[in-house]
């Protein structure tokens, strides 16, 4: 692993939004991490919406993962206890190496807002093909935790000890 860099390095990241009753019009969390990753310093390199369909959800981030492009995929919606929603189902085959702590963060984190409903969020995180991919709930409340108080700052490589952009695939 090489030390950490004393200088902002952008990434390159998609945004995927995974609901069955979104789109462009009312898409609020996919807005507000693409403008997050903007006001941080980011690219969004490209975003797309898509219907709550593990193979089709895996489909477009194995895009993203082969992409010479794209080092970093957040994924928003699709993480709940209902049967339909299948993110993890769609996410975990493809990763590398699974980023257990994200998950684990995201739902310690969470009882703060939501208390033990926490438990129901299948929040995950992985790596492949060195594309870092973060999947968490669609409410915008949750985008914003999740960037604001985790991924941000694991996308910034004056963040000491450690972060993610070393591992990150050089576009």
């Amino acid at each position: 692993m090489s030390k950490p860099s004393s200088e902002f390095i952008a990434a390159s990241v998609a945004v995927l939004t995974v609901s069955d009753s979104r789109d462009a019009s009312n898409d609020t969390s996919g807005d507000y991490l693409r403008e997050a990753v903007t006001e941080a310093g980011h690219q969004v390199i490209d975003h797309a919406i898509v219907k709550d369909n593990r193979y089709r959800i895996r489909a477009i981030v194995s895009s993203w993962i082969a992409s010479e492009d794209v080092q970093v995929v957040l994924v928003n919606g699709g993480t709940g206890f209902n049967t339909k929603n299948s993110t993890p189902e769609a996410l975990l085959p493809l990763f590398d190496r699974e980023v257990e702590g994200f998950g684990e963060l995201f739902r310690m984190i969470s009882w703060e807002d939501i208390g033990s409903a926490n438990m129901q969020s299948r929040a995950v995180a992985g790596m492949a093909n060195q594309t870092l991919i973060f999947a968490m709930p669609g409410s915008t409340s949750a985008c914003r935790s999740a960037w604001e108080r985790i991924i941000a700052d694991q996308l910034d490589a004056r963040t000491r000890p450690c972060n993610f952009i070393s591992h990150l695939k050089k576009p």
